[in-house]
């Protein structure tokens, strides 16, 4: 994937009239030193809009073809629903980039936006289910405490 980077923080931007919203910095550097264009789509596990850069889904399309049986339904299905509602979203000289109304509606998004980094990705959330969402994972992780072993680590 060369360069390495990631999309941090949780950032809350407003949204205009006409679906614009501002990228925030962090990511608008990302794209930029990437040179490459910030592609959307809406997201299969929750009301929210997935973000990655072209790469990340060029990636994706080639695992999935290494994963999956070319002509299998489980292909078909997913590259439908995502490659098929995937589209670029360049950001304007103030950075902003212009959401569909597919994905503002998807998501509950009206007036404010919340990108949530998620490392190589990101999402968009509608303010208030995004506190719900985030209140409810934290709960989870606090029962289930679970463990991460880092690669550093000796193995037994």
């Amino acid at each position: 994937m060369g360069k390495s980077f990631l999309f941090l923080d949780t950032i809350t931007n407003k949204v205009d009239s006409k679906g614009r919203v501002s990228l925030p910095a962090d990511y608008r550097t990302i794209v930029k030193e990437l040179s490459t264009d910030i592609v959307c789509y809406r997201s299969l596990n929750a009301p929210c809009i997935e973000g990655c850069t072209e790469q990340l889904l060029d990636k994706l399309a080639d695992d999935m073809d290494n994963a999956l049986d070319f002509f299998s339904q489980t292909q078909d299905e997913l590259t439908n629903l995502i490659f098929g509602d995937a589209k670029k979203f360049p950001f304007d000289s103030t950075g902003r980039i212009m959401l569909s109304e597919k994905l503002l509606k998807h998501a509950g998004i009206t007036n404010a936006a919340v990108f949530v980094g998620k490392g190589r990705k990101f999402q968009i959330w509608n303010p208030e289910n995004w506190e719900k969402e985030e209140a409810k994972i934290r709960a989870e992780i606090f029962k289930k405490r679970p463990q991460l072993k880092t690669l550093a680590e000796p193995k037994a």
